[in-house]
């Protein structure tokens, strides 16, 4: 009898391994997604966050010398933005230019990228800083203002005479009469505004100064305090020494001994004077050389601070009437003509000592 036909036994088919390629790319997928995520999220905590408002609008003033580097390094350090270097890489990249002065008006809801990037141009300002430095001249503001693109020119050109009649001011000379200080004003402002105002805060400091002054002064008016007070703002920019060095200059007034002060000579000489005293500059007589007159110069010298005017009105009560540079900063002050030579030596041993130096 025949055999039924076998049939060939079934193999089990082994699952087929999937690709290794199919999951290193699903894997790089992911880390891909998790990455561009958190960098995502950085961008967003950092460029993206909102800058902090208090209120509907605040105003920024950013100084003439501030650096992006800097700003972002304080609003860190006030917590105010996450992530600075994200900040500072943005900075970098995309703001091809520096950070401008100005006063500024931050909106609420803007981010911190749009503040970033307006503070690179001064045309969005909204206000006009305008420096004007203790002891600088009335001719070295009105220059400043004249080459101030944000200052409406009315009065600048005009000669002094004309120009202080143009701004109601009494006196025949306008070195002295304008506050230096770090102001603001609307872009735009008319020159006569500006120095109107600059004008009234001197005078308001002079008044308060004058009204408790000490006594016994050698002044005849508050003008002439106004005078000692451009000349101390000249012989020394330390605040210590504002007062030290108007006790000199007002003992020297009181016995009948001349200022002899530099500053006013350099004053006199005007445009002659390139950066060095000779001693034929001292024995020159002009109407600001204290060496060869008595008394103050007819008019100040400078733009004296209300520090120094107030050292005009409070002289200290010491009996020096010398003073002489150390060399290394600060002023010796002395009592007798004896001692004062001595300082003079020391200070001219001071100098050859860093000549030889190099220094």
């Amino acid at each position: 009898m025949p055999k039924p036909p076998t049939t060939p036994a079934k193999t089990k088919k082994k699952p087929k391994a999937q690709p290794k390629s199919k999951f290193s790319i699903k894997a790089l997928l992911i880390v891909i997604v998790v990455f561009l995520l958190l960098v995502f999220g950085v961008l967003w905590a950092s460029l993206f966050k909102n800058y902090p408002v208090e209120g509907k609008k605040q105003v920024l003033v950013i100084s003439s010398g501030d650096t992006y580097s800097k700003f972002i390094d304080h609003l860190a350090k006030e917590n105010k933005v996450n992530f600075p270097i994200i900040l500072k890489i943005y900075q970098k990249f995309m703001i091809h230019d520096s950070l401008k002065a100005g006063v500024y008006e931050i909106n609420k809801g803007m981010s911190v990228r749009q503040v970033l990037d307006m503070l690179s141009d001064a045309e969005n300002a909204q206000m006009n800083r305008i420096l004007v430095i203790e002891g600088t001249t009335f001719k070295q503001l009105i220059n400043n203002l004249k080459k101030d693109s944000n200052v409406t020119k009315t009065i600048l050109d005009l000669p002094q005479d004309q120009l202080l009649k143009e701004l109601d001011i009494p006196y025949s000379h306008p070195e002295g009469l304008f506050a230096p200080d770090t102001y603001f004003f609307a872009k735009g402002e008319t020159d006569k505004k500006i120095l109107t105002d600059l004008y009234h805060r001197q005078m308001k400091s002079l008044d308060e100064a004058w009204a408790s002054k000490a006594a016994n002064l050698p002044y005849n008016d508050k003008y002439e305090a106004l005078i000692m007070a451009s000349i101390i703002e000249k012989e020394t920019s330390l605040d210590r020494e504002l007062e030290q060095v108007s006790g000199v200059f007002v003992r020297r007034l009181k016995i009948g001994m001349r200022l002899q002060t530099d500053p006013t000579v350099i004053y006199g000489m005007g445009d002659r004077y390139t950066g060095n005293i000779t001693r034929n500059d001292l024995r020159t007589p002009t109407a600001y050389n204290t060496y060869t007159i008595n008394g103050l110069p007819p008019t100040p010298i400078a733009l004296p601070s209300k520090k120094a005017i107030e050292a005009a009105m409070h002289p200290d009560d010491s009996k020096n009437i010398y003073f002489v540079a150390t060399g290394n900063g600060g002023h010796k002050f002395s009592a007798s003509l004896a001692e004062h030579n001595r300082a003079v030596q020391d200070y001219l041993s001071v100098l050859r000592s860093k000549k030889n130096q190099g220094e």
